[in-house]
């Protein structure tokens, strides 16, 4: 068995809408093809011996045991990995449980179809399910506990933490989209202008004066002495000749920490006498250049949490302990507090299993302790020199008691220390009661707090902690920071179809980012070049903070490869769907090619709309897959689907009489005659009336008028500048040059019927090959062009995209001797000679029409030979 290549979906998918976390293994079986799982002595045996968990899985069967029927009687390896890769990521601790194999085209190679949690732990899942199947067949020992065990660290290393998964969780809820923006905790909710940003639990509306000054523990106490909030007596010095005289004047029990430590480091508590102080001293100036002696106050840990100024959550906090039975050793009562199955590793759950390391062994050491000693029974050892729940200590929600003194407190101490999010830490023997009775004190305040604690306590109610950031991020109610998307697919137009929405967007005042087959564009401003149709040019788009309108083209090979960049649009636009690229990532057919493109309309809001091709078999099939309005488009008034979408009284968009026409209902709105929109030439170029009809129901549905339109529409001016290789037609003294990018049989049509109503001494072609396509698709670009062209030259592509350039040219010219045995063709490899060629011998009269994949460079040399004619430099053959 051979993996081929292992893809990741990250959004709506060709293999599911609602699941976007997939990982596409293409497997090929070899020999494992003629061997299912039955014609493999005692491989179901091993497989339950290994995996006796797997018996819940239901598989078609449809209950449990359900698969181990399937291997029993017999299913194909493919099937198996698919179920291995569920198992181990279960066994994981991350149970996902969605898969599918499906057969790739070829014989013997499968789609291996499964969900993921973590994307690299899904990759890992992936690669350890084939290895683990082949010991399985063979019958060699393999070690699967190291295999989870490496599953739990890829995913610690890669989660969000429990904080801010719980925010972007609580977004997500709400509809509001969010995007990770590096493999931290830097997340973005919301889209382009209307973002907002968190990293953990500070956010983009956190006060920078406050996250200094709660990161200042000096800072932090002065303020708050200053204010009459009682905080332990104490001094901060830089040196140790100055430890003595602060022991002195604080007294003992004391306590030492960094004044810019956090999370714990560097801080020794209880400390009894200067010798202990020595030591503290040193650990906390190993964090900070400063160090805090002050006040050890007696009582208990309590944390109250406090969200744009309102205290949301409280909980009590105990560090990891032990309590002694008599009989086992501190180790021994170590592992059996970590049996308890709350416990995981690092976030997985709600608590986190107990480590004895070295700051174990000194605090246990101060008791004459070591991990081999045996506390006496009922005796508490604590183990860390903290509460945090990352080190094993425990928290028990205790918000509905806490004195309304305390929180008016809290609430007030938050606005002192200017944070919208706040964690503040308290002492106290019970704070039921106001600090001033027991004696307690404000110990610290943190920006950032951690909300596991709340989230999961130990004991007590949890707390949406998230809700009230989400609130102050987002207070409108149903406000889900999003921007308007308008994503077009299909086979041919798409490109032409994003620029024209996206220029009516701009005229109407709109800050527009848009995707293209020729780079991503933020307004007018081209920032990346190349074929920028996938996932990550739409995330280009929607994390730039300039936006506020997005016009995405989104293609086949995106979809397949990582899926969509987005998880909803307010609009899908289906142009067509024609034979292209069909052979490639195991789309073998039209209607399978129909499927990617119909995941478009798929994502679609229930109050946006899909604006399909009626005219069109395939796009007109997936009216019935969507969840949202429908408008349709024609180049036929008369077309009945038309007919009957209008009768509903829906929007519809017609070519009628000569005119661009929309429709609510069967009222007609005409907005201009063809023949008068420049993108049509004068209404010759009757495909780019196609591209126009969804375009300007795409305005419509969203609140630009008829006349914003039809300005728009005036100034879309087919040239390299608004339409890059896009029917760009320049006009020399003595001949002119057609750029277009038609690739594939139905655009080489389209540019058939366009170039027939061009008047010309004599056509010239300039057509390549493309390699990933099929040879009787390209054996049909050059029939084609054997139509169209009284003469051709065959180039070559840059990519050549897994084919020769010998096989490319020779299926070209097949193509063009099964049209016409006797046309004229000339073979010049490189695109600027073979441009250049016929330039130089053109004659009078020509048009040269060049099929070009790389537009920029033939755009550049054509606008140099027209520099050469001004100045007269311009040299023919004749």
């Amino acid at each position: 068995m051979r993996i081929r290549e292992i893809n990741a979906m990250r959004g709506p998918n060709y293999w599911s809408i609602s699941r976007n976390k997939l990982i596409v293994m293409v497997l090929d079986l070899e020999e494992m093809e003629e061997l299912p799982s039955n014609k493999i002595d005692g491989f179901n045996d091993r497989l339950k011996m290994m995996f006796p968990s797997m018996y819940s899985h239901r598989c078609s069967v449809g209950e449990p045991g359900g698969f181990f029927q399937r291997v029993e009687e017999g299913t194909w390896m493919g099937h198996v990995i698919e179920h291995i890769a569920l198992e181990i990521q279960t066994l994981a601790d991350m149970d996902t449980g969605f898969g599918r194999t499906r057969g790739y085209g070829e014989k013997g190679v499968y789609n291996v179809v499964f969900s993921y949690i973590e994307e690299n732990v899904g990759r890992y899942a992936a690669k350890a399910a084939v290895d683990i199947c082949k010991a399985l067949i063979s019958g060699d020992s393999y070690d699967l506990e190291a295999d989870i065990q490496r599953m739990r660290e890829i995913r610690e290393d890669e989660r969000l933490g429990p904080s801010t998964g719980s925010i972007v969780e609580e977004a997500e809820a709400r509809g509001i989209p969010w995007i990770r923006l590096n493999k931290y905790s830097l997340c973005q909710l919301g889209y382009g202008a209307n973002q907002k940003r968190i990293q953990a639990t500070v956010t983009s509306e956190t006060s920078s004066i406050g996250v200094e000054i709660a990161c200042d523990k000096e800072d932090t106490k002065y303020l708050l002495e200053q204010a009459e909030v009682l905080v332990p007596r104490g001094d901060i010095i830089g040196r140790e000749s100055s430890l003595e005289a602060a022991c002195r004047y604080v007294g003992f029990p004391l306590v030492v920490k960094p004044v810019g430590g956090n999370h714990g480091r560097g801080i020794t508590v209880n400390i009894k006498n200067y010798e202990d102080a020595l030591v503290a001293f040193h650990t906390a100036k190993n964090v900070s250049s400063k160090v805090i002696v002050e006040k050890y106050i007696t009582g208990e840990d309590y944390r109250l949490l406090v969200i744009n100024n309102v205290l949301v959550a409280a909980a009590k906090r105990t560090p990891a302990n032990v309590v002694g039975d008599g009989k086992s050793t501190i180790k021994e009562l170590v592992d059996e507090v970590n049996k308890d199955s709350r416990r995981g590793y690092g976030h997985e759950n709600v608590l986190t299993k107990i480590t004895i390391n070295d700051l174990t062994k000194t605090i246990i050491a101060v008791k004459g302790y070591t991990e081999d000693s045996v506390p006496a029974k009922g005796e508490t050892v604590i183990l860390k020199d903290t509460a945090n729940l990352s080190t094993g200590g425990t928290a028990e929600d205790v918000t509905d008691i806490v004195h309304p003194s305390n929180v008016s407190m809290a609430e007030r101490i938050s606005k002192i220390i200017d944070l919208d999010i706040c964690g503040i830490d308290i002492m106290t023997t019970d704070i039921s009661k106001p600090l001033e009775e027991t004696g307690g004190a404000v110990l610290e305040v943190n920006a950032g707090p951690g909300f596991r604690m709340h989230l999961a306590p130990t004991t007590g109610l949890p707390r949406n902690v998230a809700a009230p950031v989400v609130d102050k991020l987002f207070p409108q109610q149903g406000n889900t920071g999003r921007i308007p998307i308008i994503a077009t697919t299909g086979t041919n137009g798409k490109t032409t179809t994003t620029r024209l929405i996206a220029h009516m967007a701009k005229m109407k005042g709109y800050r527009v980012g848009y995707t293209t087959s020729d780079g991503v564009y933020i307004q007018n401003r081209l920032l990346m070049k190349g074929d920028c149709t996938g996932p990550a040019s739409a995330e280009f788009v929607l994390k730039d903070p300039t936006v506020n309108f997005a016009v995405l083209e989104c293609a086949r090979g995106g979809l397949l490869r990582a899926g969509l960049g987005f998880k909803k649009c307010d609009v899908g636009i289906v142009t067509n769907v024609a034979a292209d690229h069909l052979g490639l990532k195991g789309i073998h057919t039209i209607e399978q090619l129909a499927k990617v493109k119909g995941v478009i309309p798929e994502t679609v809001l229930p109050d946006g709309y899909a604006i399909l091709n009626a005219d069109d078999d395939l796009v007109y099939e997936m009216r019935r897959s969507i969840n949202c309005n429908l408008a349709l488009f024609s180049m036929d008034e008369e077309n009945p689907r038309i007919k009957a979408l209008q009768k509903l009284g829906g929007i519809t968009a017609i070519y009628e009489n000569g005119y661009v026409t929309l429709c609510r209902g069967t009222w007609k709105m005409r907005i201009m005659k063809a023949e008068n929109i420049p993108l049509t030439y004068g209404g010759k170029a009757t495909f780019m009336i196609q591209n126009i009809l969804p375009a300007v129901i795409a305005a419509n549905v969203r609140g630009i008028g008829i006349e914003d339109m039809k300005v728009a529409l005036e100034t879309f001016i087919p040239s390299a500048s608004q339409t890059p290789g896009r029917l760009n037609l320049f006009k020399f003294e003595n001949f002119s040059i057609l750029l277009d990018y038609a690739h594939n049989p139905a655009g080489m049509r389209a540019l058939q019927d366009f170039t027939n109503n061009l008047e010309a001494t004599v056509k010239v072609g300039i057509i390549a090959g493309v390699g990933d396509r099929r040879e009787e698709d390209t054996n049909e670009l050059g029939s084609i062009a054997a139509e169209m062209f009284d003469e051709i030259i065959i180039r070559q592509d840059k990519n050549l995209r897994g084919k020769s350039e010998e096989d490319l040219i020779k299926m070209l010219d097949a193509g063009i001797k099964m049209k016409d045995p006797h046309k004229k063709t000339t073979i010049i490899p490189s695109e600027k000679e073979a441009i250049t060629h016929a330039v130089k011998n053109a004659q009078k009269g020509a048009l040269i029409i060049c099929c070009s994949d790389v537009i920029p460079d033939a755009l550049e040399l054509v606008m140099k030979f027209k520099e050469q004619e001004s100045k007269g430099e311009l040299k023919f053959a004749q």
